[in-house]
Formats: C-alpha cells, structure tokens, sequence
C-alpha cells in the first residue's frame, strides 16, 4: 500500500511540474520544455545498435559479437541514448536526488526512438523493473514505473513482477558479480502467473549496464510462459 501511494503521490509531482514553464536544464534556454528541441535533437540523435542487448554496432549490422556468440534472454532491447552526457546527469538527478519531474521528458526521448511505438503497440503489458522495498521507501517512487505510466499508462502492470530480496548496488560491479546479486531476485506473483502465459511484454527499466537486471527479470517472466520479451531502456552504458 505504501509503495502505491508514494508512486501515486510522485506521478502527480511530475506531472504538475512537468507543465510548468522552465529552463532547457542543457542550455538553460527560457522557456523550454525540460529539455529543449534543439538539445535533444543535438544530444539524442538514433544510432545503430544491437537488435539483442543495444549497445552500439556498426551500421548494417543488426547483432553485436557477444549476442551471437552467447545470445541474451531477452527478445529485443531498444535505448533511446548512450549513458553520457547530458543523459547520465538528467538521470542521476530524476532517480538519486528525488526529481521525478524528469519522468515524463526521459518518456518523451524514449517514445522518439526507433521501433519504440511498434513495441509498445505490440506489448501485451508494460512491466516496469520493481524496487526492492528499502529502496522504494528510499526513493520515494520507482523510476522505471514513472516512465512506464508515461508510456503506455493501460497497459502498465507495476504488481505483476515482483523483487523478492534487496541486492546491494550494482553500479561499480563487474557482471560475474551483478549475476550472482540478481540470482533469485525476481519472481512473477503466483496468483496471477496464468495471466502470461503467451504475452508479449515489454520491460521496463531506466539505464542498463550489462543486461544482467533485465535479463533475471526475463527469465521469471519466461517461467511464467511469456512469449516475446521486448526490454526498453532510456540510456544504455558503452561496456557491457
């Protein structure tokens, strides 16, 4: 009940300051939108990246050496920017200095993307990555659920995949690590497992590093019978 009324309580926040008039907090034009036109057309342009995991590829190329060689449980992965600047502060500010304001224009730069609307056309349901629920209690919301409602709001199911434990940060740590964090730490609720069985999903979440996060949310939503699993990411770091 808690975890609801704070994510209610910051979906209005953002969605009242969102209409506000403000600064571009890039060039700091008056009056922009959160991020200017011209900032994000300078600072989002789409590159090529691989269909499986999204980090950059050569273009023509639609999968990278490593998901050939080992492919990820994920179906697709879509990132609408590298995780560098101005994307990283933007984030950092949204997610670790309690801005949720920055929702609904991080949703804004996602919908841009390439292969985005389809996907989310195509989805079934959209299921943001949850919190553990010291972190949510922390944070005060959950930022992949806040870009999610800005999304695809009917079809958002933030109850259906659930975090079962903490793990400790994974920022700083090598993949072998991030795996054995993650093993264990998702799970679909049992009463309603049924309800995917033959679902395209679309998974939400706002930075991925190594895949390791969404690739252990996709295999409990793969127990549960879902049938296609799209990952949709804001910003994607270089290193896998």
């Amino acid at each position: 009940m808690l975890h609801k009324m704070l994510a209610g309580t910051s979906r209005r926040i953002g969605a009242l300051v969102g209409h506000l008039p403000s600064q571009c907090a890039v060039c700091h034009a008056w009056p922009a939108r959160r991020v200017c036109d011209d900032c994000a057309a300078r600072f989002a342009q789409p590159r090529a990246r691989c269909t499986r995991c999204a980090l950059p590829v050569p273009d023509g190329v639609s999968e990278c050496g490593a998901c050939l060689r080992e492919p990820p449980a994920l179906d697709a992965c879509l990132a609408a920017v590298d995780y560098a600047y101005p994307w990283a502060g933007a984030i950092a500010e949204f997610k670790f200095r309690g801005d949720p304001s920055w929702a609904a224009a991080l949703a804004t730069l996602l919908r841009s993307t390439p292969w985005v609307e389809p996907a989310l056309e195509a989805a079934d349901r959209v299921l943001p990555v949850p919190l553990s629920r010291a972190r949510l209690q922390e944070r005060g919301f959950n930022q992949a659920a806040l870009l999610a409602h800005h999304l695809a709001a009917p079809k958002v199911d933030a109850t259906l995949l659930l975090r079962l434990r903490a793990t400790e940060a994974q920022s700083g740590l090598p993949r072998s690590q991030r795996l054995r964090n993650l093993q264990g730490a998702f799970a679909v609720e049992p009463t309603r497992a049924a309800t995917l069985q033959g679902q395209r999903i679309v998974l939400l979440d706002d930075v991925m590093t190594t895949g390791a996060t969404l690739n252990a949310a996709t295999h409990a939503l793969r127990q549960a019978g879902a049938a296609h699993i799209t990952a949709l990411v804001v910003a994607r770091t270089e290193q896998a």
